[in-house]
């Protein structure tokens, strides 16, 4: 069944290409397309449209599907283009010319707006609840190491004192500004694209505000071609979105493979938290990082890959636009199971405490020598000319202990204010 048929066949071929792998991802938007349903029939009658009793077996039969689809029985058969099309046949099915009211004032393009508006808010939320665990336990483990230290490196070198509360903390601050993107994404979602039709409104009568209302959106989309053209807009507003708590994530991976590494030896899991080689006995792989890694590189093409799409595309709809929910829809699922993995790994990861013991990090204290002469009265280049003589010399012997005060700094790590910075983000 298609929505535009006019008595006549397209080739199987040109409807295989041209419908793609819609069907299947329209199964995880088919909720929100019966959801949508709803508004529209509540609407319908508010304006006179459908009669009470028309709304009464419309409200019950599409209640009847949304049970189908929330217990995993609901199909879209490949005689169908898509869920708009098997939804409005089973409407029809059982309830006949009512049921072929449900399009009244309507086009498949703001269909598809609303159930991927709505669908996105859903899903960000599940990103922003993953993000939020991930966030506290950060928090917490830099509570418990805030006073182990660690090298800090700059160019891959060893560069200055660091410690595991400072480490902890820094991704979680960073997830903040992840956090920042994420709402940004989701009040371009709460719009109420409903009623836009084919881009260019209705000669209905038709009541936005109040599918608005009933669909639980802040506002709506006024002008019926601004919303149009939110296909596209919408998919890059969520793509910059999850791109960024990827780079966080790869960023951290890329870290704890090179921490994990026998020549770092910084931290360590549970043997079952990772993987062996088929000839190398002694191997404890980080296969799970190095996929978040690579998973969360992948992510971060989707702002290019969605504006390929739709790049100098005029106003109005395009098939291409289709193409958007192949990068976007499974995007979500990807990024979820990464924030999960990270979170359940580092539930259990195993610090070591006395990484500095180790003579090669001996150089990290050598700016606080330099700045420890400077107190003394030292000029800044003379201090620095001395420490540097002194390792030349192999006279360098520092005082291993450092005292870091100001904010953000070894001694202060400020979690408190990084956990309030948080609670303020609306």
């Amino acid at each position: 069944m298609k929505l535009w048929d006019k008595g006549f066949s397209t080739d199987k071929k040109i409807d295989l290409f041209t419908v793609g792998n819609d069907r299947e991802l329209d199964l995880i938007l088919a909720k929100y397309d019966v959801i949508g349903n709803i508004a529209q029939a509540k609407m319908l009658h508010k304006i006179g449209l459908l009669t009470a009793d028309e709304l009464k077996v419309l409200e019950t039969e599409l209640n009847t599907i949304l049970n189908q689809i929330e217990e995993g029985n609901f199909i879209i058969e490949n005689t169908f283009e898509d869920v708009h099309s098997k939804v409005e046949f089973m409407l029809t099915e059982k309830l006949g010319d009512t049921g072929k009211k449900i399009h009244t004032a309507r086009s498949r393009n703001d269909q598809v707006l609303v159930d991927v508006h709505l669908y996105v808010k859903d899903a960000l939320n599940e990103i922003s609840e993953g993000v939020d665990s991930l966030f506290d336990l950060l928090i917490k483990l830099a509570k418990k190491y805030q006073d182990v230290l660690m090298p800090g490196y700059t160019h891959f070198q060893v560069a200055m004192p660091s410690s595991f509360g400072l480490w902890f903390s820094a991704y979680a601050e960073t997830l903040i500004d992840d956090i920042y993107f994420l709402k940004a994404a989701y009040k371009v979602a709460d719009q109420n694209p409903l009623g836009s039709a084919a881009g260019y409104g209705s000669s209905f009568p038709i009541d936005r505000k109040y599918t608005t209302e009933v669909l639980g959106f802040d506002t709506l989309k006024y002008n019926s071609v601004a919303a149009q053209m939110g296909r596209g807009k919408l998919e890059k507003a969520v793509s910059f979105a999850l791109s960024s708590v990827a780079s966080t994530l790869s960023k951290m991976s890329m870290d704890i493979c090179l921490y994990m590494s026998q020549n770092f030896n910084f931290i360590s899991f549970p043997d079952e938290l990772t993987t062996g080689s088929s000839i190398m006995p002694h191997k404890k792989n980080p296969d799970v990082f190095e996929l978040i890694r690579g998973k969360c590189n992948k992510l971060q093409a989707l702002p290019y890959e969605f504006t390929l799409i739709t790049n100098n595309l005029p106003s109005g709809y395009h098939r291409d636009l289709q193409l958007l929910k192949e990068g976007l829809i499974p995007s979500f699922s990807t990024l979820k199971a990464c924030l999960e993995m990270m979170t359940f790994s580092l539930e259990q990861i195993k610090v070591n405490t006395t990484i500095l013991e180790d003579e090669k990090y001996l150089y990290l204290f050598s700016v606080e020598e330099v700045n420890k002469l400077v107190q003394q009265g030292v000029p800044f280049r003379d201090a620095y000319k001395i420490v540097g003589k002194n390792i030349a010399e192999g006279k360098f012997d520092p005082d291993k202990k450092v005292n870091h005060t100001h904010i953000g700094s070894i001694g202060n790590l400020c979690l408190d204010e990084i956990v309030e910075k948080k609670i303020k983000i609306k």
